[in-house]
């Protein structure tokens, strides 16, 4: 674990100036910084505590960007959840949660304390570890591909209407909603942008993905499960989805978060891709060697059995 410095926690407490804060917990953190928690906790020099940290990211009295990683997280998810209501609430970290001040922000930050320098990295003689800078997203990458899965778990509902369901081959069964269930395997026609999606998101036809002269692939024709060639992308990511189930991946590589009273919305990630789905639902899948991709699964006959056990084997939210 990165212990702290006296030096630095002195130089960034003595006049921190809160900017902003984030989560970086088994459950939710800056998925931009790695696949799962530790990955995550790794990028910042971090052991992955149980319960997870709070990470303030401000500016000194001279403008000097920190960030302050504290073991109270309750005291951090209090004052994220009160800026989202839009009410104002003081982050001022007791000295003793501090557990290391570190010199960056791992994050982009949009806003800058008034009154103070511009923001910049402290200097060598204020820190001698690199600073802390936020992954490079102008081009397609991990962090660009896993900010894309956030974009569509946070905006589930704009992209799921961008698959027409009556379009593809029915499944043989109702989906949710009482149309027929989606088989499509189609891709986005637009690159996600350094937010991780489009703003106005479009799926083309599936047989640019298919392999197959138009025939789309659902989940089982994905994994081979009638005999029909499928995505090759999308067969691997359900293959290795499917291997954590009986060998448990790195803490916080599976996540779940409320959707509805009865199904959740479900996040993984692996090497080279992330999937996000609707456990009543379909999922998207992006993969790295596609950059800007959305590749969507329709539900078929296995993608639901796939969703049930990844959703109870999955990090919550307490």
């Amino acid at each position: 674990m990165a212990g702290t410095d006296e030096d630095a926690v002195a130089a960034a407490d003595d006049a921190l100036y809160v900017l902003t804060a984030v989560l970086l917990t088994p459950a939710k953190f800056p998925s931009v910084l790695g696949d799962d928690y530790p990955e995550a906790c790794g990028a910042l020099g971090l052991a992955p505590l149980a319960d997870g940290y709070g990470l303030v990211l401000g500016q000194d009295g001279d403008g000097s960007r920190w960030t302050v990683a504290i073991d109270d997280v309750s005291l951090v998810a209090v004052a994220i959840a009160s800026w989202d209501c839009g009410m104002e609430y003081e982050l001022s970290p007791d000295e003793r949660s501090v557990v290391a001040a570190l010199p960056g922000w791992p994050l982009a930050v949009a806003v800058a304390a008034p009154g103070v320098p511009a923001p910049h990295d402290p200097g060598p003689e204020d820190d001698d570890r690199p600073p802390l800078a936020p992954p490079d997203t102008t081009v397609w990458g991990p962090a660009q591909r896993r900010l894309g899965a956030d974009e569509i778990a946070l905006q589930w509902a704009t992209w799921r209407e961008q698959v027409n369901d009556s379009e593809f081959p029915a499944a043989g069964a109702p989906g949710p909603s009482g149309s027929p269930e989606s088989s499509g395997a189609p891709e986005s026609s637009g690159a996600p942008e350094s937010s991780g999606a489009p703003e106005s998101p479009e799926v083309s036809d599936s047989s640019a993905v298919s392999g197959n002269e138009g025939e789309a692939a659902d989940a089982s024709t994905a994994s081979g499960g009638n005999g029909r060639l499928g995505h090759s992308g999308i067969r691997r990511v359900l293959a290795e989805a499917r291997t954590y189930i009986d060998s448990p991946p790195p803490l916080g590589r599976v996540r779940s978060s409320f959707a509805t009273s009865d199904a959740r919305i479900l996040r993984a990630d692996g090497p080279g891709w992330s999937l996000v789905a609707r456990t009543d639902d379909m999922a998207f899948v992006l993969l790295d060697e596609e950059p800007g991709e959305v590749l969507p699964v329709g539900r078929g006959p296995e993608l639901p059995g796939l969703l049930e056990a990844l959703d109870k084997m999955a990090v919550r939210p307490n």
